[in-house]
């Protein structure tokens, strides 16, 4: 007789603590069998067999293993389609209900859409919750219930609307002991799945209370090692809890706060507005913009090689680490959309493939609004100076010698554009292709 269980699926939210869909999962009175899946469709769509995010996440999974077979249980950790995983466990086990929690991106929908269809024709339950962020989809919108798009208005509401209730940590802890009893499975090896390890030390989980309270004054300066969290890989992929750093930040500082706002208002827009997601400028009539495209040009861009060393510095820093300061990414992006006149998406679909805390809702927003084809966006003659900007966030040059020591060589590459020159063009494309008609 198949053993009877409910299934919790891990996708976005890689901890055992604090987890919404895991609290209700191991409340609901069956023995709990944890699921990861390897999702095919989205590893072949990978160029880098070193690619540092499926290391990540192979590690987390790892990690959550070890605590797990402590407590007698074992994660059933598999490769392949979502569709045919569940399947195969529906063959295995006699399922009551699967237990996750919410992806708002396109494809994860539509997956999420086709697993629940395979589990109500066998007669299971699919139950999703929310887990990574403080609030989604219409929990704040405006007194007309129509979603927020500027950023400042929605942050308020959400302030205003943000109590106790919605920090409080899930105590998952208190029920470990409803976890499906077996022993150990076997888990697939990064190479079963045509990855190779990385050596890539990835930051640490453990939030600093000091940087949190001085993030204020030191979170644009990217030559500081201590300016920012580096929380983004652990908030992308759930191995930290968004109420928690919500919490401390509450707690301890605003602005950082702030930024935990930004990730549900990106959310949030992705959400109702789901053509963001799919290659559509939010405001439509930048979709007329008459980019330039260079190749030749965004290849020197990708590779840290324009001539501009904090654009240089912030590139070669991404390609090395999968990491960027955020003050840098918005250098980098104005200067690809702005200077060169690239399409925006070139630039977003390059760091979806490079930056260890890839979110699409994230990434998108940060695309648009350098592009200012966004909500809130930047307005589109404001087109960042390389120079002043270096000048303002790193001006003894910490940062720029660290990734380009070479900058003040002969060998150093000329700038490919002339700021001025570059500025100019544009503010002319850019309302050429606004003007009314």
């Amino acid at each position: 007789m198949k053993p009877l269980v409910n299934i919790i699926w891990f996708r976005r939210d890689l901890r055992l603590n604090d987890n919404a869909a895991l609290y209700h999962s191991l409340r609901a009175g069956l023995p709990v069998l944890p699921l990861f899946i390897f999702d095919r469709s989205i590893l072949e769509q990978l160029q880098d067999q070193q690619d540092k995010r499926v290391a990540f996440i192979h590690a987390a999974i790892t990690e959550m293993q070890a605590t797990l077979l402590t407590m007698g249980s074992t994660m059933q950790v598999a490769y392949g389609q979502p569709l045919d995983i569940f399947a195969q466990l529906l063959s295995q086990y006699q399922v009551h209900t699967v237990f996750t929690n919410h992806d708002y991106e396109p494809y994860a929908i539509q997956r999420d859409t086709a697993v629940a269809a395979l589990l109500n024709q066998a007669g299971v339950a699919f139950n999703t919750y929310k887990d990574q962020v403080i609030f989604e989809k219409d929990e704040v919108t405006k007194d007309d219930g129509k979603p927020y798009t500027v950023f400042t208005p929605y942050s308020r509401k959400w302030k205003a609307k943000l109590n106790a209730y919605f920090l409080k940590a899930y105590p998952t802890e208190a029920y470990f002991s409803q976890f499906y009893q077996q022993a150990a499975l076997p888990m697939p090896a990064l190479q079963d799945m045509g990855f190779q390890a990385t050596e890539t030390v990835f930051p640490s989980k453990q939030l600093s209370t000091d940087i949190v309270q001085h993030y204020s004054t030191r979170r644009d300066f990217p030559g500081l090692s201590n300016g920012t969290s580096k929380m983004g890989v652990h908030l992308r992929f759930g191995t930290v809890s968004v109420r928690a750093l919500a919490a401390t930040a509450k707690q301890l500082n605003e602005t950082y706060l702030n930024e935990l706002i930004w990730r549900d208002f990106y959310q949030m827009i992705l959400w109702h507005f789901p053509k963001v997601g799919k290659g559509q400028a939010f405001k439509a009539e930048y979709d007329k913009i008459q980019w330039r495209n260079n190749e030749d040009e965004f290849e020197k861009w990708c590779t840290g090689h324009t001539g501009y060393p904090i654009v240089d510095a912030g590139m070669r820093e991404l390609n090395a680490t999968g990491f960027m300061h955020n003050r840098v990414r918005m250098i980098v992006a104005s200067f690809l959309t702005k200077h060169l006149l690239i399409d925006w998406r070139w630039g977003e679909a390059y760091f979806a493939s490079k930056l260890l805390d890839f979110d699409l809702a994230a990434n998108n927003g940060g695309w648009q609004w350098a592009a200012s084809s966004g909500c809130d966006a930047a307005p589109y003659f404001r087109v960042f100076n390389p120079y002043l900007q270096t000048e303002k966030f790193d001006k003894d040059l910490t940062y720029i010698r660290k990734w380009v020591p070479e900058f003040q060589e002969f060998t150093y590459p000329k700038p490919i554009v002339v700021h001025e020159e570059a500025r100019k063009r544009v503010l002319e494309t850019y309302a050429a292709a606004l003007k009314p008609v």
